[in-house]
């Protein structure tokens, strides 16, 4: 699957896209992700004080243009064809 990094975690991971096979939900994904290129990434997505209940992941991830929250959130399964963005939180004030 291609996987498209924006803003921060572009640096992170220090690639603006990447090629990623064999993995099969979003959880895997950013496990893959965190062990390949970055732990911070991980971190920054799913332990961040603003992760609850009602909010699995701080930042944005698109499959296939449509946001996993409104899927099967960590669960959402992936194939190789599909196309993931993953967006940091946005910051404002």
């Amino acid at each position: 699957m291609r996987v498209r990094f924006y803003a921060t975690f572009r640096e992170l991971i220090g690639k603006k896209e990447i090629e990623v096979r064999g993995v099969r939900t979003v959880r895997e994904l950013i496990d893959y992700l965190a062990e390949h290129y970055s732990p911070e990434i991980k971190k920054e997505l799913l332990e961040s004080p603003r992760v609850g209940p009602n909010k699995p992941i701080d930042g944005m991830i698109l499959v296939n243009g449509h946001n996993v929250l409104h899927l099967n959130g960590l669960d959402t399964e992936l194939k190789d064809d599909d196309e993931v963005h993953i967006f940091p939180p946005a910051g404002g004030g």
